[in-house]
């Protein structure tokens, strides 16, 4: 059988450290938000890779793992704040990918415009 392990190197063998990694993805969840907030998009796609990584850990030592019904309420907590935080971080990827969408529209009519008129016409830099 496969070892399971979160961030700092334990294995995810119990309740106790199965519910440590849903803390820990928690609060990975909690840093891509303030990320995606300040349009760090760097430091976003470095914290996402850890987070699926993790999920993938924790799907996979979850099903030899039994929880108790209090392990499974502190569960049910901490998942509904990470989905209600992807929610967030979904919107907020959504309205920047509409803000991408305006620069690029805006970037190509203007380049169709100096094709067609030969006037140089200065392109805003500032895509953050």
């Amino acid at each position: 059988m496969k070892n399971h392990h979160i961030v700092d190197d334990s294995p995810l063998t119990t309740p106790s450290r199965l519910l440590a990694a849903y803390a820990n993805l928690l609060a990975r969840s909690t840093r891509m938000l303030t990320w995606v907030k300040e349009h760090d998009w760097f430091n976003l796609v470095e914290e996402q890779t850890c987070y699926a990584i993790e999920v993938e850990s924790i799907a996979a030592a979850e099903v030899n793992i039994t929880l108790s019904d209090d392990e499974r309420r502190r569960k049910l907590l901490l998942l509904e704040q990470i989905v209600e935080q992807d929610l967030e971080i979904r919107r907020r990827l959504r309205e920047r990918q509409g803000e991408l969408r305006q620069l690029i529209g805006t970037h190509q009519r203007k380049r169709n415009l100096s094709r067609s008129y030969g006037v140089v016409i200065p392109l805003e830099t500032d895509y953050r």
